[in-house]
């Protein structure tokens, strides 16, 4: 589904130690000796769901591919308070200089697996499930849409190419609705699903006119989302977003809708916070003199 231009994971992963000149890390260089060794505990500081782990041991091992790493949980998992997520054991300045990339990275996407995983709560027992956007953070779209998973979530089209989601600009340059939908299905037929912004119940209306999968109802109330439901009837699935709060959620699992989608899952879920604990062994003794 990426360009084969997307950098790889281990690309963007070395460009974010270069962004924080892990490789030249002056205060380690100065004070740690080379050869001193410690083990590190990575212990979680609040609840939620982790998400992130692989992220994280991927960043130690481009420092030192000689770290050892021993996982106590895995993604997707509940941590709280206290719990020891990992234990990682290493040269001391390997993992002094990859820890705030690694940590930056687990805290993020722990914080969106954690958000998800509230959201996905609040409409258990429905059919309702909970879609991420394509509000993420750039070039980290991958372990962020994984983080969303983590959580019970599920992931929305990875980019523009891979379903047809005419929004409200296209309809506005279009004329309308049906005028846009018209072009959409002209011949040839599109190979992959279609979604329409719905803006109003008028808009709904034009929509049914065409064999669309999804109908998103795009910042209507509850009031006209009940409406949509009944006029929609199951014809194609029905999608709601537009500044939708975990309060929401409920609500309109209980209307009937069957997909919501929340970009805050991704651009503003609340850091789930680490620390890594270290317990450093006694460094080498200096040789002494020739």
């Amino acid at each position: 589904m990426a360009s084969r231009r997307f950098p790889t994971l281990r690309q963007r992963l070395l460009m974010a130690l270069d962004e924080d000149r892990a490789f030249d890390d002056v205060t380690t260089g100065r004070t740690i000796p080379p050869g001193q060794r410690a083990t590190a505990c990575l212990v979680v500081k609040q609840s939620g769901v982790l998400a992130g782990l692989e992220a994280f041991k991927a960043v130690l091992r481009l420092v030192d591919k000689r770290v050892e790493i021993a996982a106590e949980t895995a993604d997707g998992m509940p941590v709280h308070p206290g719990e020891i997520v990992a234990r990682v054991t290493g040269r001391l300045g390997a993992i002094l200089r990859a820890e705030r990339v690694a940590l930056n990275l687990l805290t993020h996407l722990s914080g969106v697996a954690t958000l998800t995983s509230r959201c996905v709560a609040a409409c258990a027992g429905t059919r309702t499930k909970i879609l991420d956007t394509r509000k993420t953070t750039p070039l980290w779209r991958d372990l962020e849409r994984e983080a969303v998973a983590a959580g019970g979530g599920v992931n929305h089209r990875w980019g523009l190419a891979d379903m047809i989601l005419v929004k409200d600009n296209h309809v506005d340059a279009n004329g309308g609705t049906a005028q846009a939908l018209e072009r959409v299905f002209r011949s040839p037929r599109p190979r992959c699903g279609v979604i329409v912004e719905a803006r109003s119940l008028a808009e709904v209306r034009g929509a049914l006119a065409f064999p669309v999968d999804v109908i998103l109802l795009d910042n209507m109330t509850r009031r006209q989302i009940a409406r949509a439901v009944q006029l929609i009837a199951g014809r194609a699935q029905v999608e709601v977003s537009g500044g939708i709060g975990e309060r929401d959620i409920a609500p309109l699992a209980r209307l009937g809708v069957d997909r919501i989608s929340i970009g805050r899952l991704t651009h503003s879920a609340p850091a789930l916070d680490f620390s890594l604990q270290i317990r450093a062994e006694a460094p080498p003794s200096p040789r002494p003199p020739e």
